[in-house]
Parts: structure tokens; sequence; C-alpha cells
């Protein structure tokens, strides 16, 4: 029955597009990389309720017994006993509580990094989403433009005489015809690729996606900033020095002494029993305590300083990324509002004049210009997306 759930469930991937939000919702449910960080979470609630454990106590059984010589003298010697010794450690005030402190910055750490995790995977499957939006795209307007120019062979042929001149003609746009096949084979390998890889981060197989695309504004910069203080890789640097923190607090504590108690029942024969209580100290004397504090505060510092070039790390790429998203922006405004009008104007003055037997070399070279110009409009939506993306990750997004 599982089995033909499954078959079921990939049938219908194959015969229907899955949306993209699909694909993110499944991905943040499914994926390896993701359960094996909320097994590292789980695991590290352990810890933080082993840390309020006190030390196993240890029990000891004794026996003394001086009087070798004359094993038949035993009951009458006050040293010979038998005894049950029991003893327990007890840390310091406050020594539990800084060791949950730090389990507990333990687990803050691996919720960051799970989020991170999860804010990169939703990262990589929008631009991998994109890059297939952009190559099928391609495809599209390349098997357009092979149907024109088919056409327009066909019809040059069948209006115009066969001389040199005209043959060349033929000739020129049957080769483009040929770089038109090879284009569209080498990116129905790309787009193969591309939905592997979206397979694999999704969790699922993927053979179809629906999605759609445009360019409608350019967000201000100083907006988009604002919201790189919710950068996850950020938020785990920050878990990172508040952990070492705790870890420091904790060193400062060994430089007070940890107690014992012990107690032992002693059991003897012809004589009375008795009791022992007792009570040791561990005694700091030889400045480890120091090395571990210190330590504990280069670590901390350490954590400072990596906090601060992430900070820097993640403000260089906002603007890096930023700055391609606004080019892709401007490019696609420029074809779209000047270029595409120009040359969509040239074309059709071309298109009639092969009709009528017109020079079908600058027909082809005029359709080669607007074929140039579609692909970089297509490809510039696609960056667009794909930058957007790159800063929705930095600014932390899960969706």
């Amino acid at each position: 029955m599982q089995a033909f759930l499954f078959s079921a469930l990939m049938l219908g991937n194959i015969l229907y597009a899955v949306s993209l939000d699909a694909i993110i919702d499944n991905a943040l449910a499914s994926n390896p990389s993701l359960q094996s960080i909320n097994e590292r979470i789980a695991a590290n609630k352990e810890s933080i309720n082993l840390a309020s454990q006190f030390a196993n106590p240890e029990l000891l059984l004794r026996i003394n017994d001086i009087n070798l010589d004359d094993p038949t003298n035993r009951s009458i010697e006050p040293m010979q006993w038998m005894a049950v010794d029991f003893s327990q450690k007890l840390p310091y005030f406050g020594k539990r509580d800084a060791e949950k402190k730090i389990a507990i910055a333990q687990e803050n750490v691996l919720i960051e990094n799970l989020d991170s995790a999860k804010s990169a995977l939703v990262g990589a499957i929008k631009s991998q989403a994109y890059s297939i939006w952009e190559l099928e795209r391609l495809v599209a307007i390349i098997g357009d433009y092979e149907d024109l120019t088919r056409q327009n062979i066909e019809l040059y042929e069948a209006y115009t005489s066969t001389s040199d001149d005209q043959h060349m003609g033929i000739m020129s746009a049957e080769l483009t015809l040929s770089n038109l096949r090879i284009q569209k084979s080498r990116l129905h390998s790309l787009i193969t690729s591309a939905y592997a890889r979206l397979s694999y981060f999704s969790v699922q197989e993927i053979s179809k996606l629906k999605i759609e695309l445009d360019v409608t504004e350019m967000p201000p910069m100083a907006l988009l900033k604002e919201e790189l203080k919710n950068n996850r890789n950020v938020a785990i640097r920050e878990s990172e020095v508040r952990k070492e923190l705790a870890a420091l607090e904790r060193a400062k504590l060994d430089h007070y002494p940890d107690t014992s108690i012990q107690a032992g029942y002693y059991y003897r024969e012809s004589f009375d029993d008795y009791l022992s209580v007792g009570i040791g100290l561990s005694l700091p004397i030889y400045g480890s305590e120091d090395y571990k504090e210190e330590h504990a505060r280069r670590l901390m510092l350490a954590k400072k300083s990596e906090k601060a070039d992430t900070v820097m790390s993640v403000d260089t790429k906002f603007e890096s990324v930023y700055a391609n998203m606004k080019n892709a922006y401007e490019t696609y405004r420029i074809i779209t509002d000047e270029s595409l009008p120009q040359i969509g104007h040239m074309f059709d003055l071309s298109n009639s004049s092969v009709r009528v037997g017109g020079d079908l070399f600058k027909y082809i070279d005029i359709l080669e210009q607007k074929l140039r110009l579609e692909q970089q409009s297509v490809s510039a939506v696609a960056a667009y997306h794909r930058a957007r993306a790159e800063i929705a990750q930095l600014t932390g997004e899960m969706k």
C-alpha cells in the first residue's frame, strides 16, 4: 500500500507542475540535513537535564582484619571490623546552575543553526527554481525563432528566384537554424541537471515546475538593509558569544572549592558498632583555575571577533548582491522600454520585406539581434529574482 501511494505521488509530480511554495514546504519538513540538526537539539535537551544532576555517589565495602596468625581469635580484637562507606561530592553553590546555562546556550546555538540551514535551503531552492524558469523560457523563445526562421525560408523560396545571392541568404538562415538547435540541446541538458538539483533540495522527484516571474519594482536599499538585523549567521555568532560568556562564568566558580560528605557504618562482632561522618574539600592551591578562567575568556573574545567579522561580511555581501539586483533591474528596463520596441519595429519592416523577396541576410541579422535581446531580458529577470532570493537569505527569511 505504501509503495502504491509513493508511486502515485511520483506520478503526480511528473504529470502536474509543482508550485514553489509546495516544494519549499516539503523540503523544510523532510530534508535530512534539517532532521539531523533537530536530533542534535533533542540530544542537547538531555545535556540540560544532565547539568542539574549531582555526580554519582560512591559506595565502598571494607573489611579490616589485623589478626592473620590466629583466625580463631577474630572476635576479641576491637580493630577488626567490617564497614560500609558512602561518599557524595557536592559542587560549590551555583556550579550546577552555571553548567545548565552553558547547555541552554548550546541549545540556542543549535536552534540558530537550524534556522540558518532552513534559510539557506529555501534560498537554494528559490535560486534553482528561478534558473529553471530562465532555461525553460530560453528554450521557448528559441522554439519561436526556429518557427519564424523556417516560415520565412519557405516564403523566400516560394516567392524569389534561386540566384546566388538569394541562395546564400537561405544557407545563412539554415545555419542560424542549426545554431538555434545547438543552443536548445544545451539548454535541455542544463534543465535536466537543474531539475535533478531541485529534486535533491526538496527531497522529492520534480520534473515540472509551476512558476511565473516578472520585474515590477526596485526596492530601496535602506529598506532591505534594515532587515539584516535578522541575519541567521550573525545570530549564530551572538549565541556562541553567550555560550562562551556562560562558560567564563562557570570557570570563575572553579576558584571556590567543592565539598564532599562521607559516612560509614562499622560493624564489630564482639564490640559496639559505630558510625563515622566526615567532610572533605578540594583545595584549589596550584593556580589551575586561573588558567582555566583565562582560557575561557580568550575563547569568548575570539567569538566576539568572529561575530564582528560576520557582521562586516554580511554587509559586504548585501551591497554586492544588491548591486547585482540593481544591474539586472536596469538591464531589464533598458531592454524592455528601449531596445525591444526599436528592434521590434525593425523586425516588422524586415519581415514584410522578406515576404516580397527582400534581403534575407538583413532579416536574419535583425532576427538574431532580437533573439539576443529577448534572451538577455529573460536572464535579467532571473538574475533579479536570484539576487532577491540571496537578499532574503541574508535577512533570515525561511519562506
